[in-house]
């Protein structure tokens, strides 16, 4: 797990805004030591067996299934729906979904970086929290949630990143 860091959001990162904006954000990266596309590295952390896991909680508890085929076409950037997730933004490297219910963003990207042993790609994922706003006061408050399920969401993060590092690992050593 020491090859996934915390990091700062790169400032092209779409998830920014939501940074400026008050929300909690958080940026995780890695390094695969080839050349690896945005829709690959889509494909790979969506279709982890974790993320698999989460995939069939999400299909019982809310009603949003989703497939491995919907991943593909969400890779590719032939739809903007996947599972309890729309796309609200992306561009070539990068790909910001946001939940059914407005409160959380999910957040990909790529870069390609120059080392001493060539050309590798640096992997980013990060996550925004939207604080709720109490209608009453017009004060915002992320709530008891947020606070006690942070450490588990940290832990996660990290462990989808590997999961999707792992994976792609091994998609590359078999071409």
């Amino acid at each position: 797990m020491f090859s996934i860091k915390s990091c700062p959001l790169p400032d092209n990162a779409l998830l920014n805004a939501y940074q400026q904006n008050g929300a909690y954000t958080d940026c995780y990266c890695t390094e695969i030591s080839s050349t690896v596309t945005h829709s690959q590295y889509v494909h790979a952390f969506y279709t982890t067996s974790v993320f698999k896991l989460e995939r069939s909680i999400l299909k019982w508890i809310v009603s949003k299934p989703s497939s491995d085929a919907q991943v593909a076409l969400l890779a590719e950037g032939e739809t903007d729906t996947f599972a309890a997730w729309s796309v609200e933004n992306r561009c070539d490297n990068q790909l910001l979904l946001c939940d059914y219910q407005k409160r959380t963003r999910s957040w990909l990207m790529i870069k390609q970086v120059d080392s001493e042993n060539g050309i590798q790609t640096r992997l980013y994922f990060g996550s925004a929290v939207v604080p709720r706003k109490n209608i009453k006061t017009g004060s915002s408050s992320f709530g008891l949630g947020f606070h006690a399920l942070s450490w588990f969401h940290k832990m996660y993060s990290v462990v989808l990143l590997l999961s999707a590092k792992s994976r792609l690992m091994r998609c590359k050593s078999l071409n």
